[in-house]
């Protein structure tokens, strides 16, 4: 089989004709920031991926397919693979709350809705401040007669650019009051792009600043990790999904340069293989993983071992990515910003939530014995 053949039939599979009308254009156009990319995504179903099978329109893929979808996605237009990983997230949190059987929270119209109207969800979660963990924000939630009143700058935000406010969605992690019933606990609030307050900003292609000016959100859209449904439980999941595809997605990226250079025939057969080999023990390390998620349900070990997986990729990535960038050597102008662009691309994993450094501590503590937690 050749090299992503199989990660590409299998999103020609799940999304038939995405692939098609990615490789139909650009990698620089869909890079940028009016990428028509988020509606080809769209329209292919996209949305529904991780949606049960279920509800109407639901893909219900398993973890090894998703995988491999996001791979092939990073191959042909990294940003969206990345941005799209967010989205895969919020529903993967969601389908873990089993919330056809618990109304009073997210309800499941949401999921449905993902899939049968392709809603997709913006998702501004850990943020560009030094020492910020993954589910840490610098946005405030006080409640009023009104309901949640929502305040502050969160960015990075991904998908935000692309938001509908006639079908869409944004899921922001917020703090509570300190004081009171909720001691400071952490949130999750889904917010409508067209709500009163709210504002984009931002020159990045799919990951922008966004901004609440006392944003009023119903009690119905708000996850409390102390009142109704405790976040820490449907994190785990959700982010063994997200380690998960945001491995995939990356190496995907990676994985256009090595394409590339296995197509050079100007490029030495030794390195080429040698490429080759790195690329698919990463992506091989994992599909264990993925095959793990899908034999039984997430939980502590299952994260601490895609967190392994997701640290040794990105660590691989370090040495794969400059090498196929210097392999590719002089090309023409349109080609060399390509390669550029995606090896900058690649390395970006290293900055994805959780990073090493702030994982080193609950780690090393997790061995010993104790709990595992998300810096």
């Amino acid at each position: 089989m050749r090299f992503l053949e199989r990660e590409r039939a299998t999103l020609a599979k799940l999304l038939p004709g995405l692939d098609e009308s990615l490789r139909a254009l650009p990698l620089m156009e869909l890079a940028g920031p009016d990428t028509p990319g988020i509606q080809l995504f769209r329209d292919s179903g996209g949305s529904g991926l991780l949606v049960p099978s279920g509800f109407e329109r639901g893909l219900g893929a398993t973890a090894v397919d998703a995988l491999r979808v996001q791979r092939a996605l990073g191959s042909r237009t990294p940003s969206l693979a990345v941005a799209t990983t967010w989205h895969h997230f919020w529903v993967a949190t969601l389908v873990d709350l089993d919330i056809a059987n618990n109304p009073s929270a997210i309800t499941a119209r949401r999921v449905t809705s993902a899939a049968y109207d392709e809603r997709l969800v913006a998702f501004c979660l850990a943020e560009e401040r030094p020492g910020a963990g993954m589910l840490s924000s610098s946005l405030t939630a006080m409640y009023t007669d009104d309901g949640w009143l929502i305040n502050g700058v969160t960015r990075p935000c991904s998908l935000a650019r692309s938001l509908d406010p006639s079908c869409d969605w944004l899921a922001v992690m917020v703090t509570l009051p300190s004081d009171g019933e909720y001691g400071g606990a952490a949130a999750m609030a889904l917010v409508s792009p067209d709500a009163e307050g709210l504002s984009v900003s931002g020159a990045g292609a799919e990951s922008e600043q966004v901004t609440l000016d006392n944003v009023v959100v119903d009690s119905t859209d708000l996850m409390i990790d102390s009142h109704d449904v405790p976040v820490d439980i449907p994190l785990t999941a959700g982010s063994v999904w997200f380690q998960l595809l945001m491995t995939g997605s990356y190496l995907g990226a990676a994985s256009a340069l090595v394409e590339r250079v296995l197509l050079n025939d100007q490029v030495p057969e030794s390195e080429r293989v040698r490429l080759l080999v790195e690329a698919e023990l990463a992506m091989s390390a994992a599909e264990c993983v993925a095959r793990r998620i899908d034999a039984g349900d997430p939980d502590e070990s299952m994260l601490a071992d895609v967190l392994y997986v997701r640290y040794g990729v990105q660590d691989t990535l370090s040495r794969m990515v400059p090498r196929a960038a210097d392999l590719l050597g002089n090309l023409d102008s349109t080609a060399s910003d390509e390669v550029a662009h995606l090896a900058a691309f690649a390395n970006g994993l290293a900055q994805q939530p959780p990073t090493v450094p702030q994982m080193t501590g609950p780690l090393a503590a997790y061995l010993a014995g104790g709990p595992l937690t998300l810096a």
